[in-house]
């Protein structure tokens, strides 16, 4: 279905991104992109290397007449997250993107879109290959394990860029300038527990929790959406407290930026206390399913009699576990109170693993106040070691400190007044952008990111607005129009 889209305006921007999504790119494999890329520049003519941790740089000189303004950095990311439904069969190794149009939206069939950040990395290419567009001299950085880590950002070397101005194009609401966002960290959870036979007697069941929208854990998480992870936990929780249910494995979520979508899991019961338990299990997931009605109508919660396993956790370990991660926090821990409506700190319980005598519990960890990052991130460390858990920190990176003086914005606000008769809403998101990273090191570099509007990021429901594309496009020829002069120009 490539063909319905690269039939879109501005075609320049969607057979890029048809280009690019035949490549199979997820974070920590991304020798594919970054070699597609590498030929993509290269046939161009123009300056193109790679730095030591895998990285695109391009460089494309100024067209006549501008090349008394300033170096534009044009930053977006390589690497997308990779989901899909549980009933689509598809291999993210080795397949490209199959999308099609949904009326003024381009979605993918099953999985998710790569539009976040694909749109990004699309219009950096289409500006690249033009032959008409008025430009200063540019400078394309293409990051790589954006999504699992951001080691691309933090791994770029001071002094390898050129750019005064970087302009990121990874966010998500076309009517939005952002000046600021979230750092995060991963919070690992890890014990081993023994397992003992499956007593006598019993009979076994799967549970099954899907149908949930998951979407990112930033932009999303202040939307009360459903976490798999969390509801799986609470019908094993009171299965256990009320008919002594044995846990043979639990296995939800999958990436710890996504909201966890889907958990399956396995246990045991006294046959004796068969009938209850199903008649009840019907009763609390229908409790579960009315309280996320508004937000999750979709959600499936099942009960099927399964194989019974040989071995299942001894019961002091499960009702550790199950306390833990009962007790974990999920979601919005709190609002910024220096900025309207913005989400300051909150977690994601992104995966749960228990199975073959060991647990494995990942959370991420966001904020844009790096010290509330920590006492949140404290506070869960205190909650999975009262669980008997050993709790690391790792992949923490820095938040984006808003500037609300930034020279670039001062050209962005007026211009899109004038374009779109309208102002633009100055925001920071909850979100994770690289822009915190590498001003680091580029402290003097001056940032700001916008893009066009994407919906369901991280999840198998993600689509970017065609008639947003126009828009964003629009915006970004006209900022490259008004790039401010050099200093000694």
């Amino acid at each position: 279905m490539s063909n319905e889209v690269r039939a879109l305006d501005p075609k320049a921007i969607w057979n890029k991104f048809a280009d690019l999504n035949a490549v199979p790119r997820p974070s920590k494999k991304e020798e594919r992109v970054i070699q597609f890329m590498m030929n993509f520049g290269k046939t161009l003519g123009l300056e193109t290397f790679t730095d030591e941790v895998g990285n695109v740089i391009i460089r494309k000189p100024a067209t006549a007449g501008m090349e008394n303004r300033k170096w534009l950095t044009l930053q977006s990311h390589l690497d997308m997250v990779h989901q899909k439904n549980n009933d689509t069969v598809f291999d993210f190794d080795t397949q490209g993107i199959d999308m099609h149009v949904d009326g003024d939206w381009v979605k993918a069939n099953g999985t998710t879109l790569g539009a976040d950040n694909g749109m990004g990395v699309a219009a950096i290419m289409a500006l690249l290959e033009s032959t008409g567009i008025r430009h200063p001299a540019l400078e394309a950085l293409f990051t790589i394990d954006e999504e699992t880590g951001m080691t691309g950002a933090m791994g770029l070397q001071a002094g390898v860029l050129k750019g005064e101005i970087l302009l990121n194009l990874d966010t998500e609401e076309d009517d939005e300038i952002d000046i600021g966002c979230a750092g995060g960290i991963d919070v690992t959870a890890e014990r081993s527990y023994e397992e003992k036979t499956t007593p006598t007697g019993h009979v076994a069941y799967s549970i099954t929790v899907n149908g949930l929208n998951g979407g990112h854990s930033g932009m999303d998480i202040h939307k009360g959406l459903g976490n798999a992870n969390k509801i799986m936990n609470r019908i094993l929780h009171y299965n256990t407290t009320k008919y002594g249910v044995q846990i043979s494995s639990i296995d939800g979520g999958s990436l710890r930026n996504a909201i966890p979508r889907e958990s399956i899991s396995i246990l045991t019961v006294d046959e004796f206390q068969k009938q209850k338990m199903e008649a009840n299990f019907e009763i609390l997931a229908t409790v579960i399913k009315n309280e996320l009605k508004i937000t999750e109508p979709n959600l499936h919660i099942s009960l099927i009699s399964s194989e019974v396993p040989e071995r299942v956790m001894n019961t002091a370990a499960q009702e550790e576990v199950l306390k833990g991660i009962y007790a974990a926090h999920n979601g919005v821990y709190a609002m910024s109170a220096g900025i309207s409506d913005l989400v300051e700190t909150s977690n994601n319980v992104a995966r749960v693993l228990v199975q073959d005598g060991t647990v494995k519990i990942g959370c991420l960890t966001r904020s844009s106040v790096d010290s509330a990052k920590m006492d949140l991130a404290e506070a869960l460390k205190a909650t999975f070691e009262l669980a008997g858990c050993a709790v690391s920190f790792s992949g923490t990176y820095p938040g984006w400190k808003p500037n609300p003086d930034s020279a670039i914005l001062e050209v962005l606000k007026p211009k899109y007044e004038e374009l779109f008769g309208e102002k633009a809403k100055v925001v920071a998101c909850h979100a994770g952008l690289e822009c915190g990273i590498l001003g680091q090191h580029y402290p003097d570099m001056d940032m700001i990111s916008f893009g066009p509007t994407i919906r369901g990021a991280h999840s198998p429901d993600e689509r970017v607005k065609i008639s947003s594309v126009q828009k964003f496009w629009k915006y970004l020829l006209a900022i490259l129009e008004d790039t401010p002069e050099k200093e000694d120009a």
